[in-house]
């Protein structure tokens, strides 16, 4: 018998499904999910309530690629996605390292893995939560100053752009709206730029998006995907973007726990 999906994963592939069609029903949604409608109508009042879709007549539409939940809201979807991605990016940091953090919500799961470490570490980041979770660590925090939006919870704009070029690092943890063959992208202009500077900055640029990030399309490119060193993420992409990845010499790190048996690549090779 094949197990139902749970509550997060039925939902996750409700956000899936709404990239490819614009509007899905109730009912047809209910069938595909072999549960009841009003069990639907409860995860497209959560989904909604997150920011995520927009509800329609009878079902649900995609959010415009102009707009992207707080990350307030964010913080609450794909938690465990998060929490293993932000595990596996923490292994790559060594003591003394200099990092660069945007302001995310993975990116602010990664300060939490961080603070519990005993490394010495300089972190340089536009991001309050990122530098409030890394408090009561050994690491040293560089609050980047800039218009403050509480959206996102950090600053933008030119002050902080010209302030991160005055700094170098060894790795910079970039979060992102989309990743696509046609590279890493954001809904945020300001928010672009600040990545686009970090990414500069740094020997080495690592994004970290779950797999609902995959193959969406927002408004704005920040970098093609060789300004990347690595994607830390908890899924294998679909086989055309993972052929991108390789193509561009980007190294592709699955989280533990994350399930490979959906999409596998003879040029896949998880880094250890």
């Amino acid at each position: 018998m094949t197990r139902k999906p749970r509550k997060d994963e039925r939902q996750a592939r409700i956000l899936e499904a709404l990239r490819h069609t614009p509007h899905l029903r109730i009912a047809l949604l209910a069938e595909r999910f072999k549960v009841t409608t009003e069990t639907i109508r409860r995860d497209l009042d959560s989904l909604s309530r997150r920011g995520l879709v927009n509800r329609a007549h009878g079902g649900a539409v995609a959010q415009p690629m102009g707009v992207q939940p707080s990350i307030f809201e964010r913080d609450q979807a794909t938690v465990d996605e998060r929490t293993r991605i932000a595990t596996r990016a923490a292994s790559f940091i060594s003591n003394g390292q200099v990092l660069m953090m945007d302001a995310g919500s993975t990116t602010t799961q990664l300060a939490w893995q961080l603070a519990r470490g005993a490394e010495t570490l300089t972190v340089i980041t536009n991001s309050y939560p990122v530098a409030s979770a890394l408090s009561p660590s050994r690491c040293t925090t560089i609050v980047c100053p800039g218009e403050f939006n509480g959206r996102e919870g950090g600053v933008f704009g030119q002050d902080t752009t010209e302030f991160l070029g005055r700094f170098h690092a060894n790795i910079a943890f970039i979060g992102a709206s989309g990743l696509s063959a046609g590279g890493v992208m954001d809904v945020n202009r300001q928010a672009a730029w600040v990545k686009r500077t970090m990414i500069e900055r740094c020997e080495h640029a690592y994004l970290l998006v779950d797999h609902t990030k995959f193959d969406l399309h927002v408004l704005e490119i920040v970098a093609p995907l060789d300004a990347l060193s690595g994607v830390v993420t908890d899924r294998a992409p679909p086989e055309p973007l993972m052929h991108a990845l390789h193509e561009a010499g980007v190294e592709l790190h699955i989280a533990a726990g994350a399930d490979m048996s959906d999409i596998a690549a003879p040029h896949l090779q998880e880094k250890k």
